[in-house]
């Protein structure tokens, strides 16, 4: 049997570079090489990209980019390429076709539907969320609008343009605290993921603080009511008939769960099952996958949700590129509800090549 060559996209501009490094070094790690021929692309800070042939160990660090082997590549979006164009040191260029794309890449310019994009001109099939669903559920402004459109629970919400606060701060800041009149809120950029740019204000001084943060990671500003609840995560596989894992719960060390708390400090905790009731799990898988289909997302999400202790579950957001390091919650949950490791990356590839119209 030949093998598929499966092109790995690491790193990336967006906050979340060094996240992507580390999820990126587990992906390859699973990827049963005796199926598929797996080739490494990373992306620079500076969004410089080349073809990395380099130890696996390092990725994670940083180091590959030093690789004296390193050569520039990039995805061709030509069909007739079909992969990607490597610049050799000489000059000369070359072509390597492509299978499939598992792009690892977090937060913006690879989880908000533009690398998603690039791939659907070059017809190659690739692992996840198409263009719309990435980009709305990467923008959690218009997640939110397809949320109440679609009648899901969720904190109450109001948003501006970051451009209407520099024109009039007291007016946004009014209109804020008109439509949400009790403290503490969060303030969050309406794209940005792992948390980065997100505040709680617990009054108008930190709300001017937290808007002003916010700002400076994007363009529309997104402010919530606070819930308190448990933090309960959903991780959802599949394309039309989704497969939803069991919940797991999140018990950050911080005030709430932020970058920090995500990835660097170890006294967050994660609970697998999540602390709640059968019927409330099975509630939270139901609103998951309901959730999961209205947003037209595929092959993979993880979706998040506030349960409260009456019993009221609140959709907070859907992640069409979850995390995929060591303490990740989405494999943790897949690996809890039976399906681990390499089967899962297995079945995300399967995904990938269904939703294109192929057979693996």
């Amino acid at each position: 049997m030949d093998k598929k060559r499966i092109a790995v996209i690491f790193g990336g501009k967006s906050s979340e570079h060094e996240v992507s490094r580390v999820s990126a070094s587990y992906v390859i790690s699973q990827i049963p090489t005796e199926k598929y021929e797996i080739v490494t692309i990373g992306i620079t800070k500076t969004g410089r990209w080349f073809l990395y042939t380099g130890a696996l160990e390092n990725i994670a660090d940083g180091t590959w980019e030093k690789d004296e082997n390193n050569r520039t590549a990039f995805i061709a979006p030509a069909p007739s390429v079909h992969g990607i164009i490597i610049i050799n040191k000489d000059g000369t260029t070359e072509k390597l076709p492509l299978d499939v794309v598992f792009p690892v890449l977090h937060g913006k310019n690879g989880e908000d539907g533009t690398l998603q994009g690039l791939l659907e001109m070059s017809e190659i099939p690739y692992v996840g969320c198409g263009v719309l669903a990435s980009a709305e559920c990467m923008d959690k402004v218009s997640t939110n609008i397809m949320f109440e459109h679609a009648g899901i629970d969720q904190a109450k919400f109001t948003w501006f343009y970051s451009y209407e606060y520099e024109e009039n701060a007291e007016k946004c800041i009014a209109k804020a605290e008109a439509e949400l009149p009790e403290y503490p809120l969060f303030v969050k950029p309406a794209n940005a993921g792992s948390s980065v740019g997100i505040s709680k204000a617990h009054n108008r001084d930190e709300l001017i603080k937290a808007i002003e943060k916010a700002a400076k990671e994007d363009s529309r500003i997104l402010i919530e009511e606070s819930i308190v609840g448990k933090e309960v995560e959903c991780a959802v596989l599949g394309n039309k008939d989704p497969f939803v894992s069991i919940p797991g719960q999140i018990a950050p060390a911080a005030e709430f769960y932020d970058y920090d708390a995500k990835y660097n400090n170890a006294g967050s905790k994660l609970f697998i099952p999540a602390h709640i009731s059968d019927e409330l799990a099975e509630k939270v898988r139901k609103t998951a996958a309901a959730a999961y289909t209205a947003l037209g997302c595929e092959g993979l999400s993880r979706v998040d949700f506030f349960v409260t202790d009456e019993g009221r579950i609140l959709l907070n957001e859907i992640n069409t590129l979850p995390g995929f390091t060591s303490i990740s919650m989405y494999p943790k949950l897949m690996a809890a509800s039976g399906i681990d490791g390499s089967e899962l990356i297995e079945k995300l590839i399967s995904l990938a090549f269904e939703r294109a119209g192929k057979n693996v």
